[in-house]
């Protein structure tokens, strides 16, 4: 796509979890608890007006649906002030050093004094319907590919509750993530390419891993990216947590909304005005009596019905593609799901299908009154759930004479994004009346200046002196989430080219395969590499050992060495192993001498499978190949 004619803006917010000894406002540890939870509680929240009497479109979005909210929690990672049943205490000192040191090291301007305030948030991630949130510096800039980029503002805020399931009515959550010191960098939107957003989200990631105080894995750093194209509306898609997926979000959410600018643009030459897309829903439950349609017979069986609605020039424009894998229909089916609770709908853009045939699809049409310009909707589920369903579709039919809606969207695995809810207006921010503001003084500031940490440039040009890396794996090493314990083992004499091949080469072939190597502590990742410095295994044993203690976090370094038999071999046991490699090869080495090195060296090193020093293997292999042909 031409981006530059489609008028393409975003701008990104970025969310990391920050690397404290307790949570935001409690002094609980800030630990993802795998254990299984000590107690439930539920609640249903619903919307509070603003200050001004104003309800918040988003939160009165989410308290439509009923939900009932199921929360777990463990004593040792939750307490009073995670359930909203005692007051939070004062904002961590060390998650605000944290963000000052980000601020200082983008040129940010500190705020005097920090305010805390109440975002509403209604969809059950947080116990008392709103996140606490600070804004602790504004503007900042930074470098990205050649170019210079803004900064809005930085706030400091608590994560959310870590959703567990969704099952019908009822959303369960664990307590345990909510309150962990999040650090939010807003950009302004200046980026006009998926490239240049994913540019600058790499780079802010660089500079706040300088820092050496964030969280690593997956979940711990998420993007929601605001995108826009000319004369359309804003889109926040939130939960973008793969960096490597951001250009194909944006590349996707630019085209879904260059061809909803297009449909609207098609129904604006077929004079479709919102009016005339009325709600008239019909009950044609009797004309599908004998289909053969699976989903529609098992409505009908569960005392269901078939609901239908006619959407005045929708023809062929219900089925067109907006971006891969996604359709308008698609689009007004999620809405359908949302408010109606039902499965799906289908459109007669997709019909005949689905075992629904061309004479049900021509009777539907004509018990509707559809016209040849015109699309027909049907769901099948209980009755109010269809008449819910329907209104829906009809709703999003009507934002579609507009173009694009504003809404916040989710991001879906192949790089897609799907509706979640509308945008939240300003009613959704109030003052948090139970926790003092924060003075941030100029001593504070010159104190923090003294000891910022260095900017991932100096540090590569750093790596690649003291650490002898070349200039790939230093720079493979401050881009991991490793950094600091690199530093760590580093210091303790163990190989720099070793450290960053295995955190970075070794677990990301790891991760591709499957295995969780998050699951990984850096106390598990030390132990193994002190047993290949004091002797007891080899090098080569890191990458399977590794494997063992991610797929089984409680185990330790021994016992993966145990289990696994890579323990080293006696000095005695490989004269015996090699001897048999030599005997087996006799006829190599009277035909080759010395020269049978090479293969017996292959055939030895296969049979101790990691379980001596090569070098070691090649001395006595020298050996014992010399008294043969001596």
């Amino acid at each position: 796509m031409d981006y530059k004619k489609l008028g393409l803006t975003v701008g990104i917010e970025i969310h990391q979890e920050l690397n404290t000894t307790h949570k935001l406002f409690c002094s609980c540890p800030p630990k993802i608890n795998k254990d299984e939870h000590d107690f439930t509680f539920t609640r249903k929240l619903r919307p509070a007006q603003s200050e001004l009497g104003e309800i918040d479109p988003a939160a009165l979005f989410e308290f439509l649906k009923g939900k009932k909210i199921i929360y777990q929690a463990n004593y040792d990672s939750s307490c009073l002030v995670e359930m909203d049943e005692e007051p939070p205490g004062p904002m961590d000192a060390e998650a605000l050093d944290i963000g000052l040191q980000f601020s200082l090291l983008t040129k940010g301007a500190p705020v005097d004094e920090v305010q805390i305030m109440r975002k509403t948030v209604v969809d059950g991630s947080n116990t008392g319907g709103f996140q606490r949130t600070s804004v602790i510096s504004l503007g900042g800039e930074l470098e990205a590919a050649g170019a210079t980029y803004h900064l809005e503002q930085v706030a400091i805020e608590e994560d959310a509750a870590r959703k567990i399931e969704e099952d019908g009515d009822t959303i369960t959550y664990r307590l345990d993530r909510l309150g962990i010191p999040l650090i939010e960098i807003t950009t302004a939107p200046e980026m006009h390419t998926p490239r240049q957003v994913y540019d600058v989200a790499a780079r802010i990631g660089s500079i706040l891993r300088a820092t050496g105080r964030v969280r690593r894995g997956l979940g711990t750093i998420r993007q929601d990216i605001n995108v826009s194209i000319m004369n359309g509306a804003i889109i926040e898609v939130k939960g973008a947590q793969d960096l490597g997926m951001i250009e194909t979000i944006v590349e996707y959410e630019a085209q879904r909304q260059a061809t909803l600018m297009e449909i609207a643009e098609t129904l604006k030459k077929r004079e479709v005005k919102a009016e005339m897309l009325t709600k008239d829903l019909l009950d044609v439950s009797e004309l599908f009596k004998e289909t053969e349609s699976r989903i529609l017979v098992n409505a009908l069986k569960n005392h269901g019905k078939v609901y239908a609605v006619k959407l005045k020039g929708f023809n062929g424009l219900t089925g067109m593609e907006l971006c891969p894998n996604r359709r308008l229909g698609t689009e007004m089916s999620d809405h359908a799901k949302f408010m109606g609770g039902v499965r799906g709908i289908f459109h007669t853009d997709e019909l005949p299908g689905y075992k629904i045939t061309e004479a049900e699809v021509a009777a539907l049409r004509k018990a509707v009154g559809a016209e040849s310009d015109d699309a027909v909707v049907i769901v099948a589920d209980a009755e109010e759930k269809c008449k819910a369903a329907l209104i829906a579709v009809v709703d999003r039919a009507k934002q579609a004479i507009d173009g694009v809606p504003a809404e916040t969207r989710s991001a879906n695995p192949d790089g897609t994004t799907r509706f979640t809810r509308p945008r939240p207006g300003a009613a959704r921010m109030y003052p948090e009346t139970d926790v003092k503001p924060v003075q941030i003084t100029p001593e504070m500031i010159k104190e923090i200046k003294g000891r910022l940490p260095e900017m991932p440039e100096a540090k590569l040009a750093r790596y690649q002196k003291e650490y002898e890396l070349n200039e790939k794996l230093a720079t493979q090493i401050i881009d991991s989430d490793y950094l600091s314990l690199f530093e760590k083992l580093a210091a303790e004499g163990v190989s720099t080219t070793l450290l960053a091949v295995t955190l970075t080469e070794d677990l990301t072939k790891l991760r591709r395969d499957g295995v969780s190597v998050e699951e990984l502590t850096d106390e598990a990742i030390t132990d193994v590499f002190m047993m290949v410095e004091s002797g007891t295994t080899v090098k080569e044993s890191i990458p399977e050992l590794l494997q063992y203690l991610a797929e089984h976090p409680d185990a330790d370094a021994e016992t993966a060495l145990d289990k696994l038999g890579l323990a080293m071999i006696s000095e005695d046991q490989l004269k015996a192993i090699i001897d048999e490699v030599v005997q087996n090869g006799m006829d190599l080495v009277k035909e080759r001498g010395m020269g049978s090195m090479g293969p017996l060296m292959g055939a030895a090193m296969s049979k101790v499978r990691g379980k001596a020093q090569p070098q070691v293997v090649q001395k006595l292999l020298q050996a014992a190949i010399k008294a043969r042909i001596a």
